[in-house]
């Protein structure tokens, strides 16, 4: 899903109105927060930050966060068109985070769960050392405390940037999760737009239950690359979540209304 273009009417100040990338209606932009950033016309669900993923799923003022003090670093130095150093320090300063996922404790509808909530305007969600050590930590002290687990993805995949780094937290997040699994843990991952690269490849199609917004585009690789490497055409919406839950990846496509229902009423059903 796109992001919403923002446009300026004469003698109107900026940022009032919103254009709908799907259906192209020109939206007023409080309408579209009061609907949880969902086009009221065509349903589209607009991308969002981590901060108001949690506002809008957890109970208000619930969040404990934790592991909020853990900073990226650049081992490597990596320089692509910009150094990463500089271009971390630009993010934090966009966003206001220090990476692209915040954890900690919360509740749902009155139940306590642990959860981790990517955040694509940061980075556009990827996952690099900090983001994959704090999804750890979540993991781990879900299963020290016997709570619930929900991970909430949406990213563009690993961080390129940390080379190498950014790989391996494929592994350990994966490792993790098998020792809360094996320990009887529930593991709900919801996939928003979009879910691809190193994160589908590892704790985002982990979950005991997978859920997924409506068109969300979830994937390894783009449709493009695939073409690219083995020549073969693909079905159309081949990654998209309605497409997915069809064919066995994902469980439930569920509308952002009706989310904070759904993982209390599975929480519920597994007794946890």
């Amino acid at each position: 899903m796109a992001e919403p273009q923002i446009t300026e009417k004469s003698g109107i100040p900026a940022g009032l109105w919103m254009r709908c990338p799907e259906c192209a209606e020109m939206l007023f932009r409080k309408v579209v927060e009061d609907n949880l950033d969902v086009c009221p016309n065509c349903q589209a669900h607009f991308r969002v930050s981590a901060r108001r993923r949690v506002a809008q799923l957890a109970d208000e003022g619930t969040l404990e966060e934790m592991f909020a003090d853990i900073e990226p670093v650049d081992p490597l130095e990596f320089v692509d068109k910009k150094n990463y150093s500089d271009r971390l320090v630009a993010e934090q300063l966009k966003t206001g985070q220090k990476d692209a996922v915040v954890c900690g404790k919360s509740f749902i509808k009155g139940r306590p769960i642990m959860m981790a909530v990517m955040d694509p305007t940061f980075m556009m969600g990827s996952m690099g050392s900090v983001v994959g050590e704090k999804i750890t930590r979540t993991i781990e002290t879900a299963l020290a405390l016997k709570l619930p687990l929900l991970i909430v993805s949406c990213s563009g995949g690993a961080r390129m940037q940390e080379s190498t780094l950014s790989l391996m937290q494929m592994a350990k997040t994966s490792a993790a999760l098998a020792k809360f699994d094996d320990a009887g843990g529930l593991f709900i991952s919801l996939l928003a737009d979009p879910t691809t690269g190193g994160v589908t490849a590892s704790f985002a199609m982990l979950g005991d239950f997978i859920l997924a917004e409506p068109k969300a585009l979830i994937g390894f690789a783009g449709p493009r690359t695939i073409w690219n490497t083995i020549k073969v055409e693909l079905p159309e919406g081949f990654q998209r979540s309605e497409f997915l839950q069809e064919h066995g990846f994902v469980d439930y496509v569920v509308h952002r209304k009706d989310l904070r229902s759904e993982i209390a009423r599975l929480v519920d059903y597994c007794g946890k």
